[in-house]
């Protein structure tokens, strides 16, 4: 329980606590970590939670959204690290239930965790004498900032694609340029889908949100913003490095073709020399002179080099 900004000492059950935190004037901020539905009935029983915020808060796997009900509203947020190791994106979730003189925040995933947050507005009472909506800033906040590490990670990755792509190697990393594809598309989902709601939250349309929080809001917002739009053209450029891949994969292969055409028609006139000669007729020219094999064999070895020089001038070879 919260009074003023700052803690209230001792042990506090959840059954009965929005009756003290209403009569005291403060909140309850109650974090849950992936619970049961056994776990979290005394909550939802404490705070009169619907039954559809219910179900969201324990099935989890929702996309970021603020829904309103009667007498509090939820919000879902994607949380987000980066695993440089993997070149992957891992994502967890946190639901967040807001309402009169309470908190109750939920998270899924090693990618969710709060420690930080509350330590930090702890550490600043000013902000959260502002009521519980200043721990949804701080949530929203700390949420929103940890995507830009990941936002550096990708464009680490994609940075080493480029390279990969017009380095002399004759690799193909197309296999890793569409997993980054896929996983900078999750992210990109998770980022857009939270714009709307933090819009709405900034613009002061729900009484839960302290009015003195509006310009906080925005400023997260905005950031929101800039990194929807670095992770846009994540996607543009991923697509422009796999049509230059796959240019080059082009390019490569109708080398190889070039070099095995020119090789052929560089053993094609020996193989057709040798054919005639090895013929069975009587009258072949120079087949019983004691010239005739290496004048043949010359001649197979002038052609052959007159038609590799030619090859190696044009490129071919």
């Amino acid at each position: 329980m919260y009074e003023n900004g700052r803690r209230k000492g001792g042990p506090l059950p959840i059954l009965g606590s929005r009756a003290a935190a209403t009569d005291s004037g403060g909140y309850v901020w109650l974090g849950l970590f992936e619970p049961t539905e056994e776990e979290f009935a005394d909550a939802a029983a404490e705070f009169d939670f619907h039954e559809m915020a219910v179900e969201d808060a324990l099935v989890a796997h929702q996309r970021p959204k603020l829904d309103v009900y009667d007498d509090s509203i939820l919000t879902v947020l994607k949380t987000v690290r980066y695993l440089d190791d993997e070149e992957a994106v891992e994502f967890g979730e946190i639901l967040v239930l807001l309402g009169t003189a309470f908190i109750v925040v939920v998270r899924h995933g090693a990618a969710a965790p709060l420690t930080a947050v509350r330590s930090r507005l702890e550490a600043d009472p000013a902000i959260l004498a502002l009521g519980p909506s200043a721990v949804l800033y701080g949530i929203l906040d700390a949420v929103v900032d940890g995507y830009i590490p990941v936002v550096e990670g990708l464009n680490k990755d994609i940075s080493e694609l480029e390279k990969d792509v017009f380095s002399d190697d004759r690799t193909n990393p197309a296999e890793r340029i569409y997993f980054l594809k896929r996983e900078v598309l999750e992210f990109q989902q998770a980022v857009g889908s939270l714009i709307d709601p933090l819009d709405r939250l900034g613009r002061g349309h729900y009484s839960y949100i302290n009015e003195d929080l509006f310009e906080y809001l925005r400023d997260v917002h905005d950031h929101l913003l800039r990194i929807a739009q670095e992770v846009a053209s994540f996607r543009e450029l991923l697509n422009s490095i796999l049509d230059a891949n796959l240019a080059q994969v082009g390019v490569r292969q109708n080398e190889d073709m070039r070099r095995i055409s020119a090789w052929v028609a560089v053993a094609a006139v020996p193989t057709l020399i040798t054919g005639i000669f090895g013929m069975n007729f009587a009258r072949i020219p120079g087949a019983t002179e004691s010239w005739g094999f290496g004048l043949v064999l010359a001649v197979m070895v002038v052609v052959a080099t007159v038609l590799y020089s030619m090859f190696r001038r044009s490129g071919w070879l």
